[in-house]
């Protein structure tokens, strides 16, 4: 790893760096350069910059940085996924990571109650819950990247959960963290006595401030008011009458408490049953007043979701991909819709629901349309997407240089119709003219989104006016003007005018027991300046047209594979913008310090894999980005040899063997040694270090064969014969290709391999470094061969390495311009896929293993291909597994050979899985993946097909 260049905060003295790093086991996890930079991004419109991150890895580290933070005069604020909405997840002091080593879980009781850290997601916490059919009652839109931390912090909700599953009522007990270093474990039977025993005047004060709120008949009225509704402003003074021992109120209180009061280290939850047959439809109605007038009917006949999309929301919807038919020429002026969803246990108890329900759905308005219901997974996903594109869609089409801000709402139910009504006509006063808004109807929660630019003082003060004619529609209305986002910094200024003088000097009297020094968050939750939501505000220049639209979501980090080790797409964004923003200050010196540090972090260390892509709201594709800034990089002299690498590929893939042959035949030190030698010369991107794992070299690829009736051509991938499969002679020529010939020979299916294979390549090698005249020579010589070969794209291609074959979906970006005709036609099907296809059902019957693990690829993903890959693998075991954990495995072709640190950070969680399971066999579906889990786990990792051929081959 190269050294830093950004030079530390000045802001600290020595004596408080060091009082920080002793209270880590591993000063390494301490940094005060480039990471705090990163890390003032979240997905809020706020940005504040940390003097210093803290990775920390137990309780006792965070009870000890807090120490360190409370004598130096330090606030400290606890970050896990970032994806809240409101700014409770930055700070200005030191801000601790409680996600990357805080992801495990434990299931009990079959399911029905789950012991969870607070850096796992929601997902990833719901795919352990998912045989028993069970998952946790929180279901906010972010389950992909939010974690369990931030969500009973913040005490999320969802589209279904109401206020019965939220955190506040299905979490069972709490392990946290106080201020004052005390832990306490609310689900062990003496967890009161300790409490009072080691925090006496905490204890005391629950107590008093429970017969506070109780003896005083305005609070209680209040407070049942408002927590009747969802509510997440200020704290859970619920607590204060739906409990009586002071640890269980405190344990409540911390639910919703937004790090302020304390650190959850493990959450021990409830969880609610998966209801598996569903049906669901969009109502589109003649207004917002008939949307909601529909509600209580569809309630009482059993509606387990109603989302409702105001006029603006269904024109959004109107023009994105694949409207419906409620929508399709559709002349919306007023109308409003309702997605509704039916769910029960069994087919049979939905057909009785749904029987009940026809007559309501009956008696919509005429003009109504839509109304019928469709059971099918495709359609339902298709409404879905509708709703939940609608982020997508106002999100990614705002201006340059602003911010998308979606804020949360709640009323009681008979003001939901003026409050949205009221709501548009803010949004047209204040010149918010693509603003939309939705949300769970159910409960009466909207949400809206707009956009903002804070780049002057009258974007601010036009979002200051907005903002209080807001609080005066929703608190007028008797509302709450947080429901399930969090009051963060955005509405702190506003708790008191919500209860009250009385109950708010409550809440800061929890505040002062709990933390008395003032620690933890300052300026979230609770804040006494009227105008605290207008500092701090993110400016967000303009850096790169194909990320502008970034909105710090964060959705994209759970499915990166080097988040943990170096940098995630979130914040490669982050510290372009950065870099941006020295730049326009004039701060050249700090520019190039971003500089130096973010070529390897950002684009030597990204995996390039993409995934991004598939999490990313708004389409962005950072992998795609940093290829290009490495492109930038190379000189004349490095383009014109990744050219000439591309014209003379045979000789040079030979020569790649022969060195291969070489070096395994020399002493290992002499080979660690010249390969060491040779990167800190400066080859540190070509030349890879020597590992014990090394391979030894792969026979020669198939040669031409031209079968008649043939009915695919093969493009047996390079990487095979570069690399020997596992357990292969080297130079058989075995591994993933000559299994998948010898497949189609045994079943019977002639496949043609194109003559001057050796000389192709799929183009992804010079694509993933940046030579793009070097990928331009290989695309054009790639399609002239397969175009003959497969008669004009009359046949398809099929390729044995995934990646490979995601490499030559992608040629048409690299063709000049004349030739993409020509590869229109071609279709590409990777060899999984294929042998599902076509060769499973002609093969003899596989003499299964007892077990698999299987590790699916990015590039799966990305062709849609896994479903295959778990088919072949339960083709050929009893139990075919994909590891929870499982991620991209950060191999990249060579990037797991040139900066083995990615491969290692990337697969620790699902080697450790895998280990754990002991299986009989392991498989994947691409050469270099094989490789990267082999080395993660030590176990041998073979190609699929490999394992299909050994398990149907005759007489073995």
């Amino acid at each position: 790893m190269p050294p830093a260049h950004v030079q530390p905060s000045t802001d600290m003295s020595l004596d408080t760096l060091a009082a920080l790093r002793s209270s880590l086991t591993q000063p390494a996890r301490f940094d005060t350069g480039l990471t705090r930079r990163a890390a003032a991004h979240d997905a809020s419109h706020y940005a504040l910059m940390p003097e210093a991150v803290v990775s920390a890895t137990s309780a006792d580290e965070v009870a000890s940085l807090i120490a360190a933070c409370r004598s130096t005069g330090r606030s400290l604020t606890l970050r896990s996924g970032g994806t809240s909405l409101s700014g409770q997840a930055s700070g200005s002091g030191v801000l601790v990571d409680v996600r990357t080593h805080w992801r495990d879980a434990e299931v009990l009781d079959e399911g029905r109650r789950i012991r969870v850290q607070p850096g796992m997601t929601l997902r990833q916490a719901n795919a352990r819950l998912a045989p028993f059919g069970r998952r946790l009652g929180p279901d906010p839109a972010s389950e992909g990247a939010c974690t369990v931390g931030g969500v009973v912090a913040n005490n999320s909700s969802g589209m279904n959960c109401g206020t019965q599953d939220n955190s506040y009522r299905t979490v069972e007990s709490l392990r946290f963290v106080l201020p004052s270093g005390t832990v306490v474990d609310s689900g062990t039977p003496d967890a009161d006595a300790l409490l009072r025993s080691r925090e006496p005047a905490l204890h005391e004060g629950l107590v008093r401030l429970r017969d506070r709120v109780r003896d005083n008949t305005a609070s209680r009225r209040t407070v049942e008011r408002l927590f009747a509704m969802k509510n997440t402003m200020g704290y859970a003074l619920n607590a204060f009458l739906d409990h009586t021992a002071p640890v269980d109120i405190l344990t409540r209180l911390m639910i919703g408490s937004e790090g302020t009061l304390g650190f959850i280290a493990e959450a021990v939850f409830r969880t609610v049953p998966v209801r598996p047959h569903a049906a669901t439809g969009l109502l589109v109605l003649p207004s917002v007043a008939h949307a909601t007038d529909a509600l209580p009917a569809l309630h009482e006949c059993g509606v387990r979701t109603a989302e409702l999309l105001d006029a603006a929301s269904l024109r959004v919807s109107q023009q994105g991909h694949r409207p419906g038919p409620a929508l399709e020429g559709l002349r919306i002026d007023r109308h409003a819709a309702l997605l509704v969803e039916f769910a029960e246990d069994t087919e049979e108890e939905l057909e009785t629901v749904l029987t009940a329900a026809s007559p309501v759905l009956g008696s919509m308005p005429a003009s109504s349309r839509g109304a019928a219901l469709t059971r099918s997974p495709k359609d339902r996903a298709d409404l879905w997407r509708l709703r939940k594109g609608l982020y997508t869609a106002v999100a990614g089409a705002r201006p340059a240089g602003t911010t998308a801000l979606l804020e949360d709402i709640v009323v009681p139910m008979p003001a939901l119709t003026a409050t949205c009504e009221s709501l548009v006509e803010l949004f047209e006063r204040h010149g918010y003219e693509d603003a939309v808004v939705f949300g769970h109807a159910r409960d009466a929660n909207l949400h809206f989104m707009l956009t903002q630019g804070f780049d002057d003082d009258a974007d601010v003060e036009r979002y200051a006016r907005f903002t209080d004619d807001m609080v005066d529609l929703v608190l007028g209305a008797g509302g709450s003007l947080k429901a399930e986002h969090g009051t963060g910094r955005v509405m702190a200024p506003y708790v008191r005018r919500q209860y009250g003088d009385e109950l708010f000097a409550v809440m800061r009297e929890i505040k002062n027991l709990c933390d008395p020094a003032g620690v933890l968050s300052p300026g979230v939750v609770l804040d006494d300046d009227p105008t605290a939501h207008l500092r701090h505000l993110k400016i967000v220049p303009q850096v790169d047209a194909d990320i502008d639209r970034c909105v710090d979501c964060g959705y994209c980090e759970p499915v990166c594979p080097s988040a943990d080790a170096t940098t995630s797409p979130r914040q490669r964004i982050a510290l372009l913008r950065e870099m941006a923003l020295a730049e326009a200050a004039g701060d050249e010196t700090l520019r190039a310090a971003l500089a130096a540090d973010f070529s390897y972090a950002a684009v030597d260390s990204c995996a390039a894999d993409s995934l991004c892509l598939t999490a990313c709201p708004v389409a962005i594709d950072t992998g795609a980005v940093m290829k290009r800034l490495r492109a930038e990089r190379h000189g004349p002299l490095a383009r014109k040899a990744g050219k000439a690498v591309a014209r003379h590929w045979a000789g040079t893939a030979s020569g790649v063997r022969a060195g291969l042959s070489v070096a395994h035949a020399l002493p290992d030190p002499l080979v660690r040694g010249a390969a060491g030698a040779a990167r800190r010369l400066g080859a540190s991107g070509l030349v890879p270090s020597w590992p014990s794992d090394m391979p030894r070299p792969g026979g020669p690829r198939p040669g031409a064969r031209a079968p008649e009736q043939a009915e695919a051509v093969f493009f047996a991938a390079c990487i095979g014969s570069l690399f020997a499969a596992e357990g292969d002679t080297p130079g058989t020529g075995n591994g993933a290709a000559g299994a998948f010939l010898s497949l189609c020979d045994r079943a019977g299916v002639p496949v043609s391999v194109p003559p001057g294979l050796d000389g192709l390549c799929c183009g992804t090698p010079w694509q993933s470094k940046g030579f793009v005249d070097g990928h331009r020579a290989m695309a054009e010589r790639t399609l002239a061969v397969l175009w003959e070969a497969t008669d004009g794209g009359c046949l398809p291609v099929v390729c044995d390495a995934s990646s490979c074959t995601h490499g030559l979906t992608q040629l048409l970006d690299a063709l000049p311009p004349e030739e993409r005709g020509r590869y229109a036609p071609l279709r590409f099907t990777d060899s999984v896929q294929f042998a599902v296809d076509t060769l499973l059902p002609r093969l003899p019957q596989p003499r299964r293993l007892a077990s698999l693990a299987l590790h699916p690829t990015c590039s799966t993903a990305h062709l849609g291909s896994g479903d295959a890959l778990i088919a072949l693998g339960r083709a050929v075991a009893e139990r075919a597994d994909v590891p929870d954990s499982w991620g991209c495995c950060a191999f990249a072709g060579d990037r797991g050979l040139l900066h083995p640190e990615l491969t290692a950070s990337a697969t620790a969680a699902q080697a450790a899985e895998v280990v754990a399971g002991e299986y009989a066999a392991h498989a994947s579906c691409n050469r270099t993946c094989e490789m990267g889990m082999t080395r993660a786990t030590g176990r041998p990792y073979r190609h699929v097909l490999e394992l299909l051929e050994e398990t149907t081959r005759p007489g073995a």
